[in-house]
C-alpha cells in the first residue's frame, strides 16, 4: 500500500483532496493542515515526510495582494517551504506534487501557454510561486511534479464563485471585468486529476516536470458570472461588463491565463473537461451534486 502525504490539508483544495483520496482504499493517507505541520520548518518536514511514498503539497500563501507588500513573507511559504518539502522528499526517495499557478506566466500571450513556456511573473506572489516551481525542479529532478492552476473555485475557502452568489443577494447590479480570460476551475475535479496524477506517477507512467491542471475552454470574469447567475436561476442581465482599469489593486493580475494541456497525454491521462459541465455540477442542488459526486462526503 503506497503512503501520501497532503499538505495544506484545511484548504479548499486540500479538503476536497482529502475527500477524493478518502475512498481510495489502497492508500494510505497523512493529511496535514496548517496548524499540525510548518512546511516553512526543515526539521518538521523531514519527520513529516519520513515513510511517505508521495508527498502533494496544497499549503500556500495565496493572498495576491497582500503579497505584494509581504513578498518575503510570501516567498518563504510559496518558495523556501516548497524547497523544504523536495530536499526532504529527495533523502528519502519520495516522489512530490506541488500546486503552482498560472501567475507564473507574465499574461500577455494570444495562445494557450504550453507547460515549457518562458516563465515571467508580473507580480510578487507569481514570483513567489516561481521559486517553489525552481527548487522542485532542482531537487527533485526525477521525481517531482508540478501542477499549475488557475481560477480555482470550490465548496471551501473564498473564491470568485461564492462571491458572486453573495453579492447576488446584496446589489441589484453587478460590475464584472471582461478584458482577462482564464480558465475557471472546480476545485473538486482538480483534486480527482491530481489522484489520477498520483496513480501514474506512482506507477512509473508519468515523466516529471510541469502540467496544467485547469478546465479546458475559456472567458472572461464577466462571462463566468453570467454563468453562475443562470445556473442558480438569477437574471444575468444584472452582470454588466466593465475593464480592469476601474479596479485597481495592489498586485497586477495577467490578462492571458489560458494554459496548454498537451502533457497529460503523455502520462495517458485526459485533460479536465469544459469548465461549463464542471461549474454546472459544482452549482448543482445537493442531492444531485451529492449522486454526481459519487457518494463523497460533505466537506
Amino acid at each position: 500500500m503506497s503512503r501520501l502525504l497532503v499538505t495544506g490539508a484545511g484548504g479548499m483544495l486540500g479538503r476536497d483532496l482529502v475527500a477524493v483520496l478518502s475512498c481510495r482504499g489502497d492508500l494510505s493517507v497523512t493529511a496535514t493542515t496548517r496548524a499540525e505541520l510548518d512546511i516553512t520548518d526543515p526539521d518538521a518536514v523531514r519527520a513529516a515526510v519520513a515513510g511517505h511514498d508521495l508527498v502533494i503539497n496544497t499549503a500556500a500563501w495565496t493572498d495576491v495582494d497582500a503579497a505584494e507588500a509581504h513578498e518575503e513573507a510570501a516567498t518563504a511559504a510559496n518558495g523556501d517551504a516548497v524547497a523544504n518539502l523536495a530536499a526532504a522528499c529527495a533523502a528519502t526517495g519520495a516522489r512530490m506534487i506541488h500546486i503552482s499557478t498560472d501567475y507564473v506566466f507574465r499574461g500577455d500571450a494570444t495562445e494557450p501557454y504550453r507547460e515549457d513556456a518562458l516563465t515571467c511573473p508580473v507580480n510578487a506572489y507569481g514570483r513567489s510561486k516561481l521559486a517553489g516551481e525552481l527548487a522542485v525542479t532542482r531537487l527533485l529532478p526525477d521525481t517531482g511534479y508540478i501542477v499549475r492552476t488557475a481560477w480555482l473555485y470550490g465548496e471551501h475557502g473564498p473564491n470568485f464563485v461564492a462571491t458572486m452568489l453573495r453579492l447576488a443577494e446584496e446589489r441589484e447590479w453587478l460590475d464584472v471585468v471582461d478584458d482577462q480570460r482564464g480558465q475557471p476551475t472546480w476545485s473538486y475535479r482538480l483534486a480527482e486529476q491530481l489522484v489520477a496524477l498520483t496513480d501514474a506517477a506512482l506507477a512509473c507512467h508519468a515523466a516529471p516536470g510541469a502540467y496544467h491542471g485547469t478546465a479546458s475552454g475559456e472567458t472572461t470574469w464577466y462571462g463566468l458570472a453570467r454563468a453562475v447567475f443562470t445556473l442558480r436561476g438569477l437574471d444575468p442581465d444584472r452582470i454588466r461588463p466593465t475593464t480592469s482599469d476601474r479596479y485597481r489593486r495592489p498586485a497586477p493580475r495577467p490578462a492571458y491565463s489560458i494554459l496548454a494541456h498537451d502533457r497529460w497525454a503523455a502520462a495517458d491521462l485526459q485533460p479536465m473537461a469544459d469548465w461549463r459541465s464542471a461549474l454546472a455540477e459544482a452549482l448543482a442542488p445537493a442531492p444531485h451534486a451529492t449522486a454526481n459526486r459519487r457518494g463523497q462526503q460533505r466537506r
